[in-house]
């Protein structure tokens, strides 16, 4: 069976609204317009338009931290983001993090870690652990934070924090004291 077409919605076609619009997104350094339908995620952008399929579609709910990538530098659930909404941003995916076929050293101390083993969730626990670093050095304080860290000031990383800053991504796998091991060897 042909799938069928989206329904046209009725109140946008009488008042003359456009139900599709070109969309600009730096993406991994690279400026790209696409045609959306003005209901389609960053994440089903990324995956289906750009073929960027690192990050993944877990729970769709914006629950599990698979579709984790980093928007204006902030760690975003892309399942969460319409993409027209997105108009103009810079998008890290887990495919910028390299450079010149070097790994990033998250990437690396992940692997030196080993700190994945069915690999699904490691994109998303990737660009979550970089959000993470720049949180924590630009001074944002978590649930864990001790009160007496002055504001503003870098808050030191250590497995606790680490823990309750990478809450949203969820591991099937268990790989947990790994991940957080990782984060541990490149945290300044």
């Amino acid at each position: 069976m042909d799938p069928q077409p989206p329904a046209e919605d009725p109140d946008a076609e009488a008042l003359g609204l456009p139900d599709r619009s070109s969309v600009t997104l730096h993406v991994n350094g690279e400026a790209t317009t696409v045609t959306l339908d003005h209901r389609t995620t960053l994440l089903d952008t990324l995956r289906d338009h750009l073929g960027l399929t690192g990050a993944k579609k877990g729970c769709d709910h914006g629950q599990c931290g698979a579709c984790t990538v980093l928007v204006d530098g902030r760690r975003a659930n892309s399942c969460l983001l319409l993409a027209v909404a997105q108009d103009g941003c810079r998008v890290t995916t887990v495919e910028g993090l390299a450079e010149g076929g070097r790994l990033h050293p998250l990437q690396q101390a992940f692997l030196d870690r080993d700190a994945l083993q069915c690999g699904y969730c490691t994109p998303g626990q990737l660009c979550s652990a970089l959000g993470v670093l720049a949180e924590a050095a630009d001074g944002h304080p978590s649930h864990v934070t001790p009160p007496a860290t002055p504001a503003g000031a870098p808050v030191v990383l250590d497995a606790g924090e680490i823990r309750e800053r990478m809450s949203g991504n969820l591991c099937r796998c268990g790989a947990y004291p790994h991940i957080v091991e990782a984060i541990e060897d490149v945290t300044p």
